[in-house]
């Protein structure tokens, strides 16, 4: 029964509708993952990080943090104590997803945070949900408006511990058209950190 949780996430791994890779595993540092969660592979967070190093999805546009691998960190190292996020993946754009407690004391949702606005914003399910979504098909239409022609090969090309800094940025009105824009792969930390700073000089964080 232990596994039973990545046996159903394996089999939507396989079934789905785009390119999905899971990332090899490194037992030891996904059991200290484990620890330092607090969490077991009976719940879906726990099978992923103790099953793979991470999911790639869809060429990489979105990653799914595990436990951890090469270009990856671990979802216990990507987790923001500051501020309390659980970080649970990041796409090639720089924004990030996170599981937060509801402050009502409800069960717990994933949060996407942006380059299109540079807010948070409550995708009101729970992790198992949100990933069961990503994994049947809602990164297409999810993303649809962060798309340009040819994205597939360009992200294709990107690291994973790379994202893809357009300029003028998403959340301008001159970078809403991403055809139109100056693209580059730069870090993905730095490009996370630079919408975050963006937010906060805006006054949105």
């Amino acid at each position: 029964m232990e596994n039973s949780a990545w046996a159903e996430i394996s089999a939507l791994v396989a079934a789905a509708p785009y390119p999905v890779e899971a990332l090899p595993a490194d037992p030891e540092r996904a059991a200290a993952c484990l620890t330092a969660l607090g969490i077991t592979t009976g719940s879906w967070l726990g099978a992923v990080v103790a099953r793979s190093g991470g999911l790639v999805i869809d060429r990489g546009w979105l990653r799914v943090l595990g436990g951890g691998h090469e270009g990856l960190p671990d979802v216990a190292a990507a987790m923001d104590a500051d501020g309390g996020r659980l970080v649970v993946a990041f796409d090639v754009m720089g924004g990030q997803f996170v599981w937060l407690p509801a402050e009502s004391g409800a069960a717990p949702t994933v949060h996407y945070f942006g380059p299109e606005d540079l807010e948070w914003q409550d995708l009101e399910l729970g992790y198992g949900d949100w990933l069961h979504a990503m994994l049947t098909g809602a990164v297409t239409r999810f993303y649809e408006g962060l798309r340009w022609p040819g994205w597939e090969a360009e992200v294709a090309g990107v690291a994973l511990d790379e994202g893809i800094n357009a300029l003028p940025p998403p959340w301008t009105r001159e970078g809403k058209d991403l055809s139109a824009v100056s693209r580059r792969p730069i870090r993905l930390a730095e490009l996370v950190s630079v919408h975050q700073e963006f937010a906060r000089q805006l006054g949105l964080l």
